[in-house]
C-alpha cells in the first residue's frame, strides 16, 4: 500500500508526464492522486506540475508529475517537458471516441518526436469508467492499443477514485524494473542529499551587505 511521506529523504526521484486531449481528466486524475479530491477542473493552461512522495515496492519515491495542456495552441510549450521523463501516462476519455483515436494520431507521434528516453515506461489510462452507459471505447480496444504500443493499461474513474492511485503506483514500480531509469532516479535523489548536507554544513553568512 502506498503512503504519503512528508520528509525530504527519498530513494528515487522520477519524472512522470500526463498527456492526452483536453478535457479527458488529466488534471483531475493528478489532483485526485495528490489530495484525494474528485472535483472537475478547468483546462490546464500550458503546463503544471505536482510533487507526491510515496512508499511503494519497499522504496521511498518522489514523483514529479507534469500535467500538460491538451489544446493544440499550447502544444509547442510542452515539447520540452518530454525530456528526461521516466514515465508517460496517456489519458483518454472512454465516453469520447476521438480522444482515444487521437492517442495514435497525435500523442504517440509526439512521444516519438520529443521523448529523449527510449526506455521510458508508457501507460494508457481510460478515464471516466463511472459513465458506463455512455462508453464509446471498449476495455478490449484499450488493451489492444496498449499492447500495440508496448504500454501498461488501466481504466480508472476520478469520480469514484477507482484505480487512481494504481495508475501512478504501477508505472513507478515498472520504472524501478528498468536499470537505466533507476540509475537516473537514484542520481537525482543523491544530488538532493548532497545539497541538503551542504546547506546543513554551510557556515552562517556574515557581513552587512546582501
Amino acid at each position: 500500500m502506498a503512503s504519503s511521506a512528508h520528509s525530504n529523504t527519498y530513494d528515487y526521484s522520477f519524472k512522470i508526464l500526463l498527456i492526452g486531449d483536453s478535457g479527458v481528466g488529466k488534471s483531475s486524475l493528478l489532483i485526485s492522486f495528490i489530495s484525494n479530491s474528485t472535483e472537475d477542473l478547468a483546462p490546464t493552461i500550458g503546463v503544471d506540475f505536482k510533487i507526491k512522495q510515496l512508499t511503494t515496492g519497499g522504496k521511498r519515491l518522489k514523483l514529479t508529475i507534469w500535467d500538460t495542456a491538451g489544446q493544440e495552441r499550447f502544444r509547442t510549450l510542452t515539447s520540452s517537458y518530454y525530456r528526461s521523463a521516466q514515465g508517460i501516462i496517456l489519458v483518454y476519455d472512454v465516453t469520447r471516441r476521438e480522444t482515444f483515436t487521437n492517442l495514435s494520431d497525435v500523442w504517440a507521434k509526439e512521444i516519438e518526436l520529443y521523448s529523449t528516453n527510449k526506455e521510458c515506461i508508457k501507460m494508457l489510462v481510460g478515464n471516466k469508467v463511472d459513465k458506463e452507459s455512455e462508453r464509446a471505447v471498449t476495455k478490449e480496444e484499450g488493451m489492444a492499443l496498449a499492447q500495440e504500443y508496448g504500454c501498461l493499461f488501466l481504466e480508472c474513474s476520478v469520480k469514484t477514485s477507482e484505480n487512481v492511485g494504481k495508475c501512478f503506483e504501477e508505472i513507478a514500480l515498472k520504472i524501478m524494473e528498468v536499470p537505466s531509469l533507476l540509475e537516473e532516479g537514484s542520481t537525482i535523489a543523491k544530488r538532493n542529499i548532497l545539497k541538503q548536507k551542504a546547506e546543513y554544513q554551510a557556515p552562517p553568512s556574515g557581513g552587512c551587505c546582501s
